[in-house]
């Protein structure tokens, strides 16, 4: 029998620390700073709170929390004194059972970290799904990190230990996060499915009507009919996964919600994903449960989201608001295939009626919910699993030519020069500073930089860029446009350059409906975690669908740092349990 909230609750100061002994290693003291604030009303409050006692420790007490920690595989390992917790996390994670290589390789990162950091290397060595990590996982992540900053470094070795202490007090707890392991199996399965090219190198990437697309649909089908209890599952024309769970009342409008199953190049598991399996997992408690919602439920897989194979972003869910451009279906891939014949290929009628025909009747609706994972650090600084979406950003794209003369680098003089990427540099270096310097949530990047045909012994004369401006805004992001355009042609004048600008993309701010912004926070307090209000820089199909209907987001924290379109995406099966529990939470508060 687990211990329980009540028991720890009704302990006095020293029975409380004492019921945690043994949380975070050799760290009493933060269980005793935690206990001033019982009473709890959950467990993932007192996570919570144990982790905001350190995040607000002096940095010595942090670093003496991590010096606490042993080396793995070290000489408290080899000595036999770790502590009964080290020891079933290590041995879990193999890594009692380490060759003579292996151990020598840890030996020398131990050695290694110690000498560049001061402090030695922590690693949630359970992993996110609790079961361990294989010895060759830990070996790579050691690897890794040791080229990191200290200050990251440092930031991380402080999530690990939460992440242990999160696992230790689970099991003191006698909890087991069912239905995170259960989307976090999902994601896993969905993740073997792979292009050509991509699968070989051990890579994730899946766009738009490959044959690893294909099969990525027709095992979501698969789960909502068999495993979930969905009433109706069907692939739409534009290849959308749509399945629905009747309500009590037929004729009440739906509550929509969805995110895309396609991925970037060399993804991550759980970007768009996430915002599917996590409503599966509802409907199947509801199923098993032989409960009806007063409302169906429609929950759509959106076949494509990110612009990977055909520069069509939003593809699946700009055709449920009447947003898909005819000129899309005669665009050609890489391998010059139309969309069109694409579409036919995988089965889907390719033809511009039917995919109008998927125009959702805004009425019969009454909004629409996404939970996506953050794609950022921000829950991960605060030590938040969840976030509340107040906004996603507006955004301008273009792509840019600043055109001067290709010379010799060793002839020409400096102040002859018309050196095109010394002109883009200093472009770089103003958007940096005007959007640093703007209104909070206001970013600028330039994420491609190409001197064509350029030489190490010659003066740029073409070079190529691309801008990214965002904004919580339309005005503030309208703003930056207009003074990042102004300035590079105050630049080129100055210069004597001349440049090209080509707009690519104009998508408009998306503010969440306050009502149902409202529902999400009262969702997320009902698990007992605090709120924190948050825009989304990325975009998402919620952005389209806020053109027809009331739009609101949920953000689950991502792990490492909260890193995004990266094979190091990662996600907790605790943190995904309080997602799904908080999206149950507001499907059973709507009547």
């Amino acid at each position: 029998m687990g211990m329980s909230i009540e028991q720890l609750n009704a302990a006095d100061p020293a029975g409380f620390v004492a019921l945690l002994d043994g949380v975070y290693e050799h760290s009493p003291w933060i269980a005793a700073r935690a206990a001033a604030q019982q009473p709890f009303s959950s467990l993932a409050q007192l996570k919570h709170a144990l982790a905001t006692v350190v995040r607000s420790a002096t940095r010595e007490e942090q670093l003496g929390l991590i010096r606490a920690h042993p080396e793995l595989a070290g000489k408290a390992m080899v000595s036999k004194t770790l502590t009964k917790e080290s020891r079933n996390e290590q041995s879990k994670a193999g890594l009692t059972d380490c060759s003579a290589a292996e151990f020598e390789r840890l030996q020398q990162l131990n050695r290694d970290y110690n000498a560049r950091f001061g402090w030695p290397f922590i690693l949630a060595v359970r992993g996110p799904r609790g079961l361990g990590l294989t010895r060759g996982e830990i070996i790579e992540t050691f690897a890794r990190r040791l080229q990191g900053h200290p200050d990251f470094e440092l930031a991380e070795c402080l999530r690990n230990i939460h992440r242990i202490a999160e696992i230790r007090l689970n099991d003191k707890f006698g909890l087991a996060p069912s239905l995170g392991n259960l989307v976090w199996d999902w994601a896993e399965q969905l993740a073997v499915h792979s292009d050509p090219g991509y699968k070989e190198q051990g890579q994730l990437t899946v766009t738009y009507l490959t044959p690893a697309h294909q099969t990525v649909a027709q095992r979501l089908m698969g789960w909502m009919r068999q495993d979930c209890g969905f009433d109706e599952v069907h692939i739409d024309a534009v290849g959308n996964v749509v399945a629905l769970y009747h309500g009590s009342d037929a004729s009440a409008p739906r509550l929509l919600t969805g995110s895309h199953y396609d991925t970037v190049r060399n993804a991550g598991k759980y970007d768009g994903r996430l915002g599917i399996l996590v409503p599966m997992a509802c409907v199947r408690e509801l199923h098993r449960a032989g409960r009806r919602l007063p409302f169906g439920l429609e929950l759509v897989a959106f076949a494509e989201e990110e612009g990977q194979r055909y520069n069509a972003t939003f593809l699946g869910s700009g055709a449920l608001v009447g947003r898909f451009d005819p000129a899309w279906l005669a665009q050609q891939d890489a391998e010059g295939i139309t969309m069109q014949d694409a579409m036919r290929a995988a089965g889907l009628p390719g033809s511009l009626d039917a995919i109008q025909a998927l125009r959702r009747d805004p009425a019969r609706y009454r909004a629409f919910v996404e939970v996506h994972i953050e794609q950022g650090p921000v829950l991960n600084a605060l030590d938040l699993p969840l976030g509340i979406v107040s906004s996603i950003n507006g955004s301008l794209r273009y792509l840019c030519e600043v055109s001067g003369m290709a010379s010799h680098a060793g002839t020409t003089p400096m102040d002859s020069r018309r050196d095109a990427a010394a002109a883009v540099a200093e472009l770089i270096l103003y958007v940096e500073q005007r959007a640093a310097s703007a209104a909070p949530d206001v970013v600028g990047t330039v994420g491609m930089l190409t001197v064509p045909g350029g030489s190490i012994n010659v003066v740029p004369g073409r070079c190529q860029f691309s801008l990214d401006l965002r904004a919580t805004t339309n005005a503030a992001r309208d703003a930056l446009g207009r003074d990042v355009l102004a300035r590079l042609d105050e630049i080129c004048e100055r210069r004597g350059l001349q440049c090209s600008v080509t707009p690519t993309l104009a998508a408009d701010a998306a503010p969440s409906d306050p009502a149902w912004q409202q529902r999400w926070e009262a969702a997320v307090q009902a698990l007992g975690l605090p709120l924190h209000r948050m825009p989304s820089g990325a975009g998402h199909d919620a952005m389209k669908l806020h053109e027809a209907v009331p739009q609101a987001m949920l953000f689950m924290r991502g792990a490492n740092a909260g890193i995004s379109h990266n094979p190091l995406e990662a996600i907790s099966n605790d943190d995904t349990e309080l997602c799904v529990r908080a999206f149950m939470n507001l499907l059973e508060a709507l009547r």
